[in-house]
């Protein structure tokens, strides 16, 4: 019988070993959407002051893991590749950072600006694809409203939509959701511009 007990921790104590090892094997991989200092986007030129709104995300895709496409229908969950925020979140870091830089002003979103014109931002992701060695898929509305000193406002509602291409493994796959961000952020930036000249229009319209 002590010999029995004897075995039985042996194999616990070597089953305990063994998933510890197997944890050690497999660690987990945290990404940002937030550019480097030095890769923000951004086309020169000055523009309005800018306030971004929190980002709205496809449900589906409001997950702590990468969430990627498997065929036509399928989509995994990567337990080993994860955000290091909310995807919401590093979405909205993502363009606020793109959007300083082209506009040459800070996200003044929460701090006071008394009588300085400011583009009040909203954006909506509408799919947030990825297909690792394919392509990450950006599809968002968003809208423009510029406020004046004088409490009076001028908006605008667009869409867009960037299909990045990228390479093998996951780093590629968030740098093409990173490329696709500036994209989205150049255009935003651009008509932001348009809007406080007066010119109020989409891209492309």
């Amino acid at each position: 019988m002590t010999r029995l007990r004897n075995l039985s921790g042996r194999l616990v104590a070597l089953g305990a070993a063994l998933a510890l090892g197997a944890c050690a094997s497999a660690p987990t991989h945290y990404y940002t959407l937030v550019p480097p200092a030095s890769a923000a986007s951004g086309q020169g030129g000055i523009g309005p002051a800018f306030e971004l709104l929190p980002v709205s995300i496809p449900a589906q895709d409001d997950q702590p893991q990468l969430v990627v496409r498997q065929g036509g229908q399928g989509v995994a969950l990567l337990q080993g590749e994860r955000w290091i925020a909310p995807l919401a979140d590093e979405i909205r870091s993502a363009l606020s950072a793109d959007l300083a830089g082209a506009l040459g002003h800070p996200d003044v979103s929460g701090l006071a600006h008394p009588g300085e014109p400011v583009v009040r931002i909203k954006v909506d992701v509408r799919r947030f694809d990825s297909q690792p060695g394919g392509y990450a898929l950006l599809e968002a509305g968003w809208s423009l409203r510029l406020i004046d000193g004088d409490s009076t406002s001028r908006s605008l509602a667009c869409a867009s939509t960037f299909n990045q291409p990228v390479g093998a493994g996951y780093d590629a796959l968030v740098q093409g959701h990173q490329q696709a961000l500036g994209r989205l952020a150049d255009q935003v930036a651009q008509a932001a511009r348009d809007l406080a000249a007066g010119d109020a229009r989409c891209p492309g319209g």
